[in-house]
């Protein structure tokens, strides 16, 4: 019996690997995506040992031992897969559900199949619901237009206790069904009757990467409170491992994503040709957001309010999305409070120009730093100092840190040594000596075509090479399996054919997959090589996804077509003994 994929995917979600790893390694490296540290399996002198937090993964280069954050506490804790699980959830405040199969895969379809009911219902109503007037008098004084509201599926919430209730339940929907989805509460009275959880909201639907309607967000078109209203935790929607738009964004070619606050943002940048916007859902930005984020940019432009609160929560996210080793650039916008204003009062080309001219995350925070402290006044000055010696101490490139501890000396009046000498003495508290200039990784061996695990070859090395670029594909972007018609049996390699059979079925339901996600399934060599699959190219997941569907083209022409050489290879054989046999028989 095994432990849910819903529960072991939250688990991993809960347990940055980064994080997790650090309590027993030390990783003072960075290569591209890939932190570096001296590996705990095996003596070394010369970290060998990845960890990706893109990817959620480890490898060792050295040793070959990889996976995901369940398999590393396995193999540094020496527990059995159910046992690392236990220790992650202690950690993690979570309790760990009975071993049996996941009784929720067929409520999860269910709910998956409500909620699109559910949005083609909000949409239709804003189209030709008797009440919809104050709706689209709402989209036409925001300026949405009718394109924007077919892209993302707007619609209408009448002000009326029962109307989706009733359309629903006449679709064959249970009133127990509505609730779970967070569609429908339940009265307080004894009745046990139910009421519309959205009424007299413009609705927006969230949708996920595979294009799955997953919950609501509702705007509010009268007075009162909450002027926004997302769907509750549910079965398939947690509003802190999923964006508002990504599903569109991940699409655009602009080469970052903008991250903004709120829905009509998103909106209205996507409508003014910004179509790489996305929005949190009623939080600040997470660390599962960011991670999700990595998948498909190494670029984020930070497009809060201008007010107090956004500038805090763009604090935040420039911690979170930093430590991703992602570039992080920070939209100053003034006489405006946020994108869709700014838009609205400067157009879209001021806005194109801002973002070009948009500060990089350093910047923000040293200028955000310089607007507390009157620097003419001694004390301040001091307070100032003190804070920005902390804020460069934790960059990890050694040239930012040289050119903006010159800034901020110049800026305060004191000698650039000063803040160098500070800097180190914080580096040395922190992490025990200064990270150095990043240096080539001569001594990482170079990715052999054939697996390096014992009992484990290629039969065919040039499909083998394509059905793992394949692989790597469809776990990162799970949405392009739609695409990908291929079954376990049109592998070369055993292996990679059962890789990719089990994603499917992770994905199946709307799961993300994840190495934790197959850690049960598969032996412990199996997995430390398919880690390697994963990990084995120093891009980073979006350079891995850019034009990912001609790589899938690609990829599938050279499996299939070297599976039509090896069973034409099998014919001919086949005809020569035959040709043989006949000969040796006299006909």
């Amino acid at each position: 019996m095994a432990i849910p994929d819903s529960f072991i995917q939250e688990l991993s979600d809960r347990s940055p690997i980064e994080e997790i790893v650090s309590d027993y390694v030390r990783l003072t490296k960075r290569t591209g995506s890939n932190l570096f540290g001296l590996c705990p399996f095996h003596s070394e002198k010369t970290p060998s040992f990845s960890v990706r937090p893109d990817m959620q993964s480890f490898h060792c280069f050295g040793c070959n031992k990889g996976g995901g954050v369940i398999k590393f506490i396995m193999e540094i804790e020496n527990l059995p897969f159910t046992d690392a699980v236990h220790f992650l959830a202690r950690r993690a405040g979570m309790q760990v559900p009975e071993d049996k199969p996941d009784p929720n895969s067929q409520k999860r379809q269910r709910m998956l199949e409500l909620n699109k009911d559910a949005a083609k219902f909000f949409y239709e109503c804003l189209r030709s619901h008797p009440s919809r007037g104050a709706a689209q008098d709402y989209v036409k004084r925001r300026d949405i237009s009718p394109n924007m509201v077919k892209n993302f599926g707007i619609g209408f919430a009448p002000d009326e206790w029962q109307s989706l209730t009733d359309v629903m339940r006449q679709k064959g929907y249970t009133a127990q069904e509505l609730a779970d989805a967070g569609l429908v509460r339940h009265s307080s009275n004894k009745s046990g009757s139910v009421y519309d959880t959205f009424r007299n909201r413009l609705m927006f639907p969230v949708i996920d990467v595979r294009g799955s309607v997953i919950g609501f967000s509702g705007r509010i078109l009268g007075d009162g409170e909450p002027k926004y209203m997302n769907s509750p935790e549910t079965l398939v929607f947690n509003k802190r491992r999923n964006l508002f738009a990504l599903n569109l964004a991940k699409k655009s070619k602009n080469g970052y994503i903008i991250l903004s606050e709120g829905n009509i943002d998103v909106v209205a940048l996507h409508q003014a040709g910004f179509d790489s916007a996305v929005a949190s859902l009623g939080t600040a930005l997470t660390q599962e957001q960011a991670r999700l984020l990595a998948r498909y940019t190494n670029e984020i432009v930070i497009a809060y309010d201008s007010d107090e609160a956004g500038q805090k929560a763009s604090q935040r996210a420039i911690d979170i999305l930093s430590k991703l080793d992602m570039r992080v650039r920070v939209l100053r916008m003034t006489g405006a409070k946020d994108p869709d204003e700014f838009i609205k009062l400067k157009g879209a080309d001021a806005l194109k120009n801002l973002l070009e001219r948009s500060e990089n995350h350093i910047e923000y925070r040293l200028s955000s730093l310089g607007a507390k402290f009157d620097i003419s006044k001694d004390d301040q000055r001091v307070s100032f100092l003190r804070e920005a010696a902390v804020l460069l101490s934790e960059l990890q490139n050694p040239i930012e840190r040289e050119v903006y501890s010159g800034r901020v000396a110049q800026l305060a009046g004191v000698s650039a040594d000063v803040i160098e000498s500070e800097v180190k003495r914080l580096q040395k508290r922190r992490s025990g000596r200064e990270t150095r200039k990043y240096e080539q990784d001569s001594s990482r061996p170079s990715r052999a075509v054939q697996p390096t695990e014992k009992g484990m070859r290629y039969d065919d090395p040039v499909s083998a090479v394509a059905e793992e670029g394949i692989l790597r594909l469809v776990y990162l972007e799970p949405s392009l399996l739609k695409g990908v018609k291929l079954v376990p049996e049109d592998f070369s390699s055993e292996l990679l054919g059962r890789f990719f059979e089990r994603l499917t079925r992770l994905t199946e339901f709307g799961s993300m997959p994840s190495m934790d996600a197959l850690t049960a399934d598969f032996a412990s060599e199996e997995i430390s090589h398919l880690s390697r699959v994963l990990n084995g190219t120093e891009l980073d997941a979006a350079s891995i996804l850019t034009n990912a569907d001609e790589k899938a083209k690609d990829y599938i022409k050279i499996i299939r077509s070297q599976k039509r050489k090896k069973s034409g290879m099998d014919f001919a054989a086949t005809a020569e003994m035959i040709k043989k046999q006949k000969q040796g028989h006299g006909g």
